[in-house]
């Protein structure tokens, strides 16, 4: 057998991978770690705006980047977003799906309009981008896909806290699909698994935050919010030769909370 140096086994180098999401918070971080790690990123977002600054600062760092314009929940842009970045690498062979949304309000007073929005992104934007790529990959003869979830995916969350049904609904539908598609595309070379982070210090989280935070801390064995920079790892670790005989996995960052 042959001895691979633990080096090599977080080695991403001649990889590309592409991050939904990844102009910002957790995405943004995620494609530096994937960067750091040597892989050529390719990172999608909603809005200009933030895109194009994301793109020049990953570049700064020495990072190989490529940018896109993108709306996951829209299958001709997804198309032509997965096209563009085999355009211009040749491949893709990690996929990390960030992209999301949320929407507070109570479960009694929450608009169908509203849960639809959520469910679009967080649910059909994964659904797209794993089959864009996918199709790909299995061309290809494999791939990886790590999907960011939530703890609001595994548990029931505290009204006073997070009172966002669509959003912990629409995680959980992120994890089931990360466990049938781990299943499904195991026989070409394709591995699926999923982050689940606890509360962390993001725009979609500032508001939750302002209000909990004490709460939160004090339900989190570690005793503070999560750090951005505390993701990358894992999902560098889980797009990686490491991870090679894990599929189909939910990987917790939570700070112990939902250990309890």
């Amino acid at each position: 057998m042959e001895l691979v140096h633990i080096r090599e086994l977080f080695d991403l180098s001649g990889k590309v991978a592409v991050v939904t999401g990844g102009s910002r918070g957790i995405g943004q971080e995620i494609a530096r770690g994937l960067g750091e790690a040597g892989a050529a990123v390719a990172i999608t977002a909603r809005r200009e705006q933030w895109l194009s600054p994301a793109e020049e600062a990953l570049r700064l760092q020495g990072i190989e980047c490529f940018a896109r314009v993108c709306d996951v929940s829209q299958p001709a842009q997804v198309s032509e977003a997965v096209s563009a970045v085999i355009n211009r690498f040749g491949r893709i062979d990690i996929l990390v799906n960030n992209a999301g949304a949320s929407w507070g309000e109570p479960v009694e007073t929450m608009t169908l309009e509203k849960w639809r929005l959520v469910f679009e992104t967080n649910v059909n934007g994964c659904f797209l981008m794993s089959q864009a790529v996918g199709n790909a990959m299995i061309s290809a003869g494999g791939g990886t896909i790590v999907n960011v979830a939530s703890i609001a995916g595994l548990v029931g969350m505290a009204p006073d806290v997070l009172n966002a049904a669509g959003y912990s609904a629409s995680k959980g539908a992120v994890i089931s699909l990360t466990r049938d598609l781990a299943v499904k595309w195991a026989r070409h070379g394709i591995r699926v698994n999923a982050i689940a982070p606890g509360f962390f210090e993001t725009r979609m989280t500032a508001g939750v935050l302002d209000k909990s935070r004490a709460a939160i801390e004090a339900g989190t064995p570690l005793g503070r919010i999560g750090r951005i920079e505390e993701l990358k790892g894992v999902a560098v670790f889980l797009a990686s030769p490491a991870a090679s005989y894990i599929t189909g996995q939910v990987v917790v960052v939570d700070g112990g909370g939902t250990a309890w």
